[in-house]
C-alpha cells in the first residue's frame, strides 16, 4: 500500500497509508487528517479537500480535469500547486507523496 504525507500548517507530517484505486481524501479521512473536510463526499463540488502538492511531486500527477480546475479558484489562497484531494486517485507509484494541508478551507 502506498503511503502518503500530510503536512500541517504548523510543519507537522502524518504519514498514512492508502488502498491503491481510492482517492487521497479518502485516505485523509480514514486516518483522520485534520483539515481535511471533505463536506462534499468526494463528489467535487466543494473543495473543502483541497491541498498543495509538494513541489517535488506536482508535475508527477495528470493535470486537473475542468470541474476540478474551477473548483480551486475558489478554495482557501490557492496556488499553482492547488488540488483536491477527491480528484486524486492513488496509484502504487505516488508512494511517498507528500501534500500541505491549508490553513484553512472554505
Amino acid at each position: 500500500m502506498p503511503t502518503l504525507v500530510f503536512v500541517q500548517p504548523d510543519g507537522s507530517r502524518q504519514p498514512v497509508t492508502a488502498t491503491v484505486g481510492r482517492s487521497v481524501m479518502e485516505a485523509a479521512r480514514d486516518h483522520g487528517v485534520q483539515g481535511i473536510r471533505a463536506e462534499c463526499g468526494g463528489e467535487c463540488s466543494c473543495s473543502t479537500c483541497h491541498c498543495y502538492v509538494d513541489e517535488a511531486w506536482h508535475a508527477r500527477l495528470a493535470p486537473p480535469a475542468a470541474a476540478e480546475a474551477g473548483l480551486v479558484e475558489f478554495a482557501w489562497e490557492p496556488r499553482p500547486t492547488s488540488r483536491l484531494t477527491c480528484q486524486i486517485a492513488v496509484t502504487p507509484e505516488l508512494d511517498g507523496l507528500v501534500l500541505h494541508v491549508p490553513a484553512e478551507q472554505i
